[in-house]
Formats: structure tokens, C-alpha cells, sequence
């Protein structure tokens, strides 16, 4: 069982940054891939970045290329998401979710945090 936590999220111009951490409770964090998940009013949740348990490995929504980075610090149990050069399409809640399979799907993530705002203005 994981717990997770977001923070970081708020508002900011366009071309600002944001970075995003998801804390996670529980004895095996190292165990689990993570992924980034967003859901703007009206929309659907999509995918943004996942990374491996190791950190190896990781994997980004065409979207947020060259913009985003994913990171993960397993000693502390928390997964990072660095947002550069944010655009107003950006705007959206931002979920973490932990699975055993790194994937751009969110039916394969089994625990999922509440959510953080991130709000990009124009």
C-alpha cells in the first residue's frame, strides 16, 4: 500500500516554472514506477512523464518534451516533476500515481494522490 501526496502546484505566468512533488508513504516507494497524470476542466486525465523504479528510464507525452522533467529521489520517497517554459495549455490538476509497470496509461497505475492545481496564465 502507498500513500501519495502532491504539492507544488499554484499559479504562474506563461514561460514560468513549476516543480511538483509527490510524496509517498510506505515501505516499498523504490519498488514502484511513477507517473504524472493531468486533468484540465471539461477533459479527459492524460499522461504526462513516467519513470522507472530505478529512475533508469523515463518517458514523456509529446506535449511536454524538452519542457518537463521527471525525477525521483527513492531515500526520500518523492517523485519530482520540473515544469519549464509553462504555457497556458498547461493549466490542468496534476496527479501522481504508482504502479509496478512504467506506462502512459493510467488503468495500470494502482495508487493515485489527490491532486495539485497548476494554473498558467496568459
Amino acid at each position: 500500500q502507498v500513500q501519495l501526496v502532491e504539492s507544488g502546484g499554484g499559479l504562474v505566468q506563461a514561460g514560468g516554472s513549476l516543480r511538483l512533488s509527490c510524496a509517498a508513504s510506505g515501505r516499498t516507494f523504490s519498488s514502484y514506477a511513477m507517473g504524472w497524470f493531468r486533468q484540465a476542466p471539461g477533459k479527459e486525465r492524460e499522461f504526462v512523464a513516467a519513470i522507472s523504479w530505478s529512475g533508469g528510464s523515463t518517458y514523456y507525452a509529446d506535449s511536454v518534451k524538452g519542457r518537463f522533467t521527471i525525477s525521483r529521489d527513492n531515500a526520500k520517497g518523492t517523485v519530482y516533476l520540473q515544469m519549464n517554459s509553462l504555457k497556458p495549455e498547461d493549466t490542468a490538476v496534476y496527479y501522481c500515481a504508482a504502479g509496478y509497470i512504467v506506462a502512459g496509461r493510467d488503468y495500470e497505475y494502482d495508487y493515485w494522490g489527490q491532486g495539485t492545481q497548476v494554473t498558467v496564465s496568459s
